[in-house]
């Protein structure tokens, strides 16, 4: 963090001091982490003490200051440690993240959002804005309204680039967000069915994904989507530049000769006004040609060269966990674990992904239950199923009851060839594939969080096949 006297924290969130006097506070500089779990604080940390559905922050200061927190950001007096005392601490966080941005002028802050590809986008375009400067971009999914001013924080005085992932689950989501952290350029991926059973429609997704480039200045650039209508749509709300993205003859930063590799990472030729060059990726799944065209665009914008960016995404590699992590185990199995979370449109990223790898084994696919999905929940889930049999996944493995909907699309798609299995649990998925996974068979684990897939899929990785 740019570092702050706690003085200035409680003049910032219009908050009261206690623990301490003003001249003490005035002495008490913050120059560590923003943390809102205690277990996280360090030398210099500030804890902001939320109150969550299943725990109060506030029963943790005195762990935060026993792991060197200076200070906390509270709703009520606390001793043991200096303390800022807010009438409401997310209002009050967020006005020290805002407080942060705007003393930094020349901070170039890209705003990320789209119903699928978000975290795997702010990775590939962290990974390219580091070889131009010092970059700061969200850990894991930090793109709410608690993740992206823990993402703010963490700029110093000499960060160049700020990257904001922005995620959404209703209209005025995105809108609040732009306002902690005000991006120049804004880049929408897609607008899928993620969420939609809580927005619902496709149409009202959107709305919110348009907060994005609208809060975009007159001297920004909106990145978007060619490829996807609703997006290309979205330049009637934006004053800023539009740079279209894609593969379509429209897009202005636009792929062409894409190749797979027999792993599934990509190649392209991108063309744009400002160069052409041969780009490949490191990454697994041909859905990352389009990221990387945002990404491209992204940091063009923020004035990084094509040769600069080229090398650095051949370079990048997958940074958060669970995301097309591909391991090839000592007996030749290979294990994709996709299973942070699912939606629609990434079960069929995925399902792509693998299908376009090279392998003389069986493909199977285990695959949990996407949620959030509201009436057209079985329907989307039934359509997962037939395009992993469309596909020719040898080996579909539905776990559990809310996902079996999938194996009813699978059997709908009237293949002989495809073996169509459900049970109940991961336990159970672990005890089956532990007994018939065989060298050099391909596995894919794709749900959403709570199926427990993504453990599964990496005690898979630990197993060895059988004879």
């Amino acid at each position: 963090m740019i570092p702050t006297t706690l003085g200035a924290v409680a003049g910032i969130t219009g908050g009261r001091l206690h623990g301490c006097s003003t001249a003490e506070a005035d002495e008490i500089v913050v120059d560590g982490p923003v943390v809102t779990d205690s277990r996280e604080a360090g030398p210099g940390s500030l804890y902001v003490a939320r109150i969550g559905e299943s725990a109060d922050g506030h029963d943790f200061v005195l762990g935060a200051a026993q792991r060197g927190a200076v200070a906390a950001l509270t709703t009520r007096e606390v001793d043991g440690l200096p303390c800022v005392v807010v009438d409401d601490e997310q209002a009050g966080f967020v006005a020290l993240a805002r407080h942060l941005v705007d003393s930094r002028p020349d901070l170039t802050v890209i705003g990320i959002t789209g119903s699928s590809g978000k975290t795997s986008t702010k990775d590939l375009l962290g990974s390219v804005l580091s070889a131009d400067g010092e970059t700061v971009a969200p850990v894991g999914s930090y793109n709410s309204e608690v993740g992206v001013p823990l993402t703010v924080c963490r700029i110093t005085p000499t960060t160049r680039h700020l990257v904001v992932e922005m995620g959404a689950r209703g209209i005025g989501h995105v809108d609040y967000l732009t306002r902690i952290a005000p991006p120049r350029i804004g880049i929408v991926l897609n607008v899928g069915h993620a969420h939609v059973g809580e927005f619902g429609s496709v149409d009202a997704i959107a709305q919110a994904k348009g907060e994005l480039p609208a809060s975009l200045p007159a001297d920004g650039v909106a990145v978007l989507n060619a490829d996807d209508p609703l997006v290309a749509a979205m330049a009637e709300r934006t004053q800023a530049q539009v740079v279209l993205v894609g593969e379509s003859e429209a897009a202005h930063v636009r792929a062409t000769d894409v190749t797979l590799d027999e792993l599934g990472a990509p190649s392209f030729t991108v063309d744009a006004p400002f160069g052409s060059a041969r780009v490949q990726l490191a990454l697994v799944g041909r859905h990352h040609v389009g990221n990387a065209l945002a990404v491209i665009a992204a940091a063009q914008a923020a004035g990084t060269t094509l040769e600069q960016i080229v090398p650095a995404l051949a370079q990048a590699r997958p940074v958060s966990r669970w995301r097309m992590e591909v391991t090839r185990r000592d007996d030749g199995v290979v294990v994709v674990n996709d299973a942070y979370n699912a939606n629609p449109d990434s079960m069929s990223a995925a399902l792509r992904s693998v299908a376009g790898m090279a392998t003389t084994g069986r493909r199977w696919a285990v695959l949990g239950a996407m949620l959030e999905l509201g009436d057209d929940s079985a329907q989307l889930h039934a359509g997962v199923g037939r395009e992993a049999a469309e596909l020719g996944f040898d080996e579909i493995l539905v776990v559990g009851e809310s996902a079996a909907p999938i194996a009813t699309g699978a059997g709908d798609n009237g293949s002989g060839d495809v073996n169509v299995r459900v049970v109940p649990d991961a336990a159970a998925a672990e005890e089956l594939l532990v007994a018939e996974l065989a060298t050099p068979d391909l596995v894919l684990f794709k749900s959403s969080r709570d199926a427990g897939l993504r453990w599964l899929g990496e005690r898979i990785v630990t197993r060895e096949a059988r004879p």
